[in-house]
């Protein structure tokens, strides 16, 4: 009778020891999945304040991410000065006591070119657009808008600059809510031009044609300074949204340029900072699908939010609070009970089987043999138990999503409202919902987790097995 056979024949004799251990690696294996699986899924979300105009798509940095990849750099770093990827952080004294002075910078904020150039290859967008960072500058043959009754002490002083790769993709413009009261906006590949409000324009005598020069705030007047043509003058049915509180800000001190000028102003010419960026989509009875070609584009997905023209948007669960974080946990916490579990299993295994295991010794057949025959079986079972699991792993996995995905909504919400009243933000903090997550189970996760069953296996038959190991046939059948 072959090991294989034989190990057939004794799962079959002891149901009950079968199916306790079936039933055990089954839910192991399926936890294990649902794990594995929360921590990729994909959180579809709605955004109460940023969507894509028309029938388009807009890309943005995910903050969640931006804050990652400064912990990370932060740790290579160590404690010692020095840059990395962009992070860089110094050493300060300040009224003697030492203190760590970090920032970023472009290269490590910006929207990456050749990502926002991918998805505009993708088939069915027709056109995009590139927005820089709105950038405060000094204005220097020229006066600014002003609140005469606000104090001015702690504002930059200066106006701001929008750089668009193609204006009329500017969301300010696409809404309707800016438009060209004379002249026209700037062109794709222009360089040193402008659009200004026509508040500033009636304040200065500016018009169609004039040059108007921009120096690098908190400079003196003698450092250089970058001249550009008014090409247009624009109008708003409200307000712009102030990017930060101030009259540096203000909507009618916002100036928008061509895609390179902010950089130049501000002492950075090559090193961008593209805030964001719209896609158009050609065809508005193909969005769907279009969005759908968009994400399956190879970037780096984790860094960006892509969102459309409802507000709605795809978030890794990297970037979802904590929750790839606790998804990681859960697969150790299981991994961990399912060992110990197990190990009881095969404790209660040996013990049971004493008698068998006396008679088998003391025919001749060796410790390794027998040790064999026990791993034979308890990998039988464990393969059908792993099988089965993977059927039942996608509905599972979701459910198990779904839970974790609402322990973070909760865990968000009582750190905001522990935070509010003593956390100060520059800017609104956008609404967002959650509409649902997508858990897949992937051939990745299916690898691992069958390797890891069968490691979780073989590990606690070894470790029960000592005991057959250490002992003689006599003392086996004396215990009988």
């Amino acid at each position: 009778m072959t090991g294989f056979h034989l190990a057939w024949c004794c799962v079959m004799r002891k149901p009950v020891k079968s199916v306790l251990l079936f039933v055990t690696v089954f839910t192991i294996s399926l936890l294990l999945l649902s794990g594995m699986s929360s921590g990729k899924a994909t959180i579809q979300m709605q955004d109460h304040t940023r969507q894509a105009i028309g029938a388009g798509l807009l890309l943005e940095e995910n903050e969640a991410d931006r804050h990652r990849r400064i912990d990370v750099l932060a740790g290579q770093l160590g404690h010692k000065e020095g840059s990395l990827g962009g992070y860089h952080q110094e050493k300060v004294t300040i009224n003697g006591f030492e203190n760590w002075r970090t920032w970023t910078d472009n290269s490590f904020e910006t929207l990456l070119v050749e990502d926002i150039e991918t998805i505009a290859g993708t088939e069915g967008i027709a056109d995009y657009n590139i927005t820089t960072v709105t950038t405060a500058v000094r204005p220097v043959d020229f006066i600014r808008i002003e609140d005469e009754d606000v104090d001015q002490y702690s504002d930059l002083g200066g106006v701001s600059l929008v750089g668009n790769k193609d204006m009329s993709m500017d969301s300010n413009f696409l809404s309707g809510n800016a438009f060209i009261k004379e002249g026209r906006m700037v062109k794709e590949g222009e360089q040193d031009v402008c659009v200004i409000s026509a508040e500033l324009a009636d304040q200065n005598q500016l018009q169609i044609g004039s040059r108007i020069r921009f120096g690098k705030c908190r400079e003196n007047e003698d450092s250089m300074t970058y001249e550009a043509e008014v090409v247009g003058i624009y109008q708003v049915n409200q307000p712009i949204a102030p990017y930060m509180f101030g009259d540096t800000y203000r909507s009618e001190n916002i100036i928008f340029t061509d895609l390179d000028f902010p950089e130049k102003v501000d002492g950075k010419a090559g090193d961008p900072l593209y805030e964001k960026a719209y896609f158009k989509i050609a065809d508005v009875n193909d969005y769907e699908t279009v969005k759908k070609r968009v994400t399956e584009a190879e970037i780096a997905w984790e860094r960006y939010d892509l969102i459309d023209n409802n507000g709605n948007m795809n978030t890794l669960s990297a970037n979802f609070n904590e929750m790839e974080k606790y998804s990681r946990v859960f697969v150790w916490v299981i991994s961990g009970a399912g060992l110990v579990i197990l190990f009881l299993i095969f404790q209660f295994w040996m013990k049971s089987r004493n008698r068998e295991i006396g008679i088998m010794l003391s025919m001749g057949t060796s410790k390794r043999q027998i040790l064999q025959q026990m791993m034979t079986e308890a990998l039988m079972i464990g393969a059908a138990a792993v099988v089965l699991s993977f059927l039942a792993a996608p509905g599972v996995s979701g459910l198990t999503a779904d839970y974790l995905a609402e322990q973070q909504i909760r865990s968000g919400e009582e750190q905001e409202l522990l935070d509010e009243g003593k956390v100060a933000f520059s800017y609104e903090k956008s609404g967002q919902d959650v509409l649902g997550v997508q858990a897949e189970i992937t051939s990745g996760m299916v690898m691992q987790d069958a390797a890891g069953i069968a490691l979780l296996i073989t590990i606690s038959v070894c470790v029960s097995g000592i005991a057959i190991l250490k002992r003689n046939p006599r003392d086996i059948l004396q215990d009988l």
